[in-house]
């Protein structure tokens, strides 16, 4: 049997302990797929004030309202998915909700207050190994590689397009843009950046999970060099537009769109960065 989508599986609500309480969560991580958000999802609420919904890392609530039937009580069911103790941050990090142009305004009005995460990587590097998932992923059901889901992976490099609709209603404070290759580079100095976003300070000890990110196992397989020229020409005006927009993005970092003209995508990528 088919495994349920996340778009339409049913909604659990999960159990309230006694003595716990529900509401808004107070973050959630919207983007971007295949830009190390599981590992840094899993580091970050390591910390001892911070959670996860019961529902884990990415609820896909907002997803289901493709069609513009949001409930209008989406704010109360959406509450209702996060209980916790008293005093403890709570929330969920679903990368599909960026690109989803209906997903931002839905979350705006379920949880207007929630601090927002966004983790982005070089968008070619990126977008390879999106293909090399979708690939494996077709491999496992003895299918291909469906179409629409190319269309999808190169549209989830657009991060421009997608973060300037974010501005439009949420307040920059309230956003916080991490860069992967930055993350991997000091993950310490950006992960105190981020607790500290969230209002807690730093734990005394930096939790393991953070240090033992690698770029091990199975590599993505090169694109052909006309294509990466191809597809980091399409990406190279939406990149500067982001630095513009996002001033905390280095993208000398982003060697498929740092040198104009010339496409490299021959950074490491492994298919186990999420």
């Amino acid at each position: 049997m088919d495994r349920l989508r996340p778009w339409n599986a049913p909604l659990e609500i999960p159990e309230c302990p006694p003595g716990w309480e529900t509401g808004p969560p107070t973050y959630v991580g919207i983007g971007a797929q295949r830009c190390g958000t599981s590992w840094w999802y899993d580091s970050m609420r390591r910390h001892p004030r911070i959670r996860r919904s019961p529902l884990g890392k990415e609820v896909h609530y907002f997803d289901r309202f493709w069609r513009g039937d949001a409930p209008n009580e989406i704010a109360a069911e959406y509450a209702s998915l996060f209980p916790r103790p008293p005093g403890q941050l709570v929330g969920e990090w679903t990368p599909r909700y960026l690109p989803d142009f209906w997903s931002i305004s839905l979350l705006h009005r379920a949880a207007p207050n929630a601090r927002l995460l966004v983790m982005l990587r070089d968008p070619v590097a990126r977008y390879r190994s999106a293909v090399a998932r979708l690939q494996r992923m077709a491999e496992e059901r003895e299918e291909r590689v469906r179409l629409p889901s190319i269309g999808d992976a190169t549209w989830r490099g657009f991060y421009f397009q997608q973060l300037r609709h974010v501005f439009e209603l949420f307040p920059r404070e309230q956003v916080l843009v991490l860069q992967f290759e930055r993350c991997v580079q000091d993950p310490v100095g950006e992960m105190e950046r981020t607790w500290r976003f969230l209002g807690v300070d730093p734990p005394a000890k930096t939790p393991d999970r953070l240090l033992k990110h690698r770029q091990v196992g199975r590599g993505t397989a090169q694109l052909r060099p006309k294509l990466s020229e191809d597809l980091a020409a399409r990406y190279r005006e939406d990149s500067t537009r982001l630095a513009e927009l996002c001033p905390e993005i280095d993208l000398s970092l982003w060697t498929s769109v740092a040198d104009k003209g010339r496409a490299r995508s021959d950074a490491p990528v492994d298919a186990a960065v999420r």
